[in-house]
């Protein structure tokens, strides 16, 4: 069956994530490092077709079917978008052998307690309902830690996991992503909120119930073991953060059993004007580092 393939390579498989997600609000940035400005096209729909032009770039790099890259996370118009004919998901992972997933978040709530929350995702037993029948493996969410504010995070971590059974109910598997902001002063002291936090939860689900994490790479290298370690949790992934692709790599490589899920950090150094030669070896560069990275351990 092929949900137990991918949750077999999700769960063993050497390699990392590429996060291909970005939204609307971050795909005029994500463009312009690209090499592409935003007096160059007019209107959402352009902007939406140019950055799938660039995702569908990555996803048929040579490189990026090299068993290297485990799996990729969509945004919902690329899931709806095709690859020289074929839906984006079937051809990740018919073509690249590369698991589907799905970004499923609505942006974020204004900050409160020093977290900022999901806003509400009253369409989301749709999504999940049409993320699975396209053949998507799993999904992921976002929320934002910006101070070692204890309530704060323990409600960022409840509402992670209450929709995380949400979106398990349809049969995938949920990416929890509590990310903790890289430039904050009590970063350590939010990390120490966050996993006592997750412990709790992860404690607490039904026996059989997997979740997978994203996390911010850790102060304190090895910080999150207990967290890779539970038998609750399929994976541990690292967002970049902001950092740059060498530094999330170096601090990546100190994280036994940890694993890339970088978007910034593998798109750094593309850019729209290269050939197919010089993108594809760019890319497979920055493939070649990121895979080391997350296998350092």
């Amino acid at each position: 069956m092929t949900n137990e393939a991918m949750a077999s390579q999700m769960a063993t498989k050497d390699g990392f994530i590429a996060a291909l997600d970005q939204s609307g609000g971050s795909t005029p940035k994500a463009l312009r490092l690209y090499g592409i400005e935003e007096d160059a096209y007019d209107g959402e729909a352009e902007m939406y077709e140019l950055i799938h032009q660039m995702r569908a770039r990555i996803i048929k790099a040579p490189a990026f079917s090299s068993g290297k890259v485990i799996g990729a996370i969509l945004f919902e118009r690329t899931m709806d978008s095709d690859i020289d004919g074929t839906p984006t998901a079937e051809y990740l992972w018919k073509t690249c052998g590369v698991v589907p997933f799905l970004k499923v978040d609505k942006g974020l709530c204004e900050a409160t307690d020093g977290v900022k929350l999901m806003k509400a995702m009253p369409d989301l037993d749709a999504t999940c309902a049409k993320a699975a029948a396209k053949g998507i493996f799993g999904t992921k969410m976002r929320s934002v830690i910006d101070a070692a504010n204890q309530a704060g995070i323990a409600s960022i971590v409840a509402q992670q996991f209450e929709v995380g059974r949400q979106i398990a109910s349809h049969g995938l598997m949920p990416i929890l992503e509590p990310e903790v902001t890289i430039t904050i002063a009590d970063k350590p002291e939010a990390e120490t909120i966050l996993r006592d936090e997750i412990l709790k939860h992860l404690d607490a689900l039904p026996e059989g119930e997997q979740v997978m994490l994203k996390l911010s790479l850790p102060t304190e290298a090895n910080f999150y073991k207990p967290l890779i370690d539970h038998p609750k949790v399929m994976r541990v992934v690292a967002l970049s953060g902001g950092y740059s692709r060498d530094e999330a790599n170096e601090k990546l490589s100190q994280n036994t059993g940890m694993i890339a899920s970088f978007s910034r950090g593998l798109a750094e150094g593309l850019s729209a004007q290269q050939s197919d030669e010089e993108f594809n070896a760019t890319i497979s560069d920055a493939i070649d580092g990121i895979y080391e990275a997350s296998n350092a351990g």
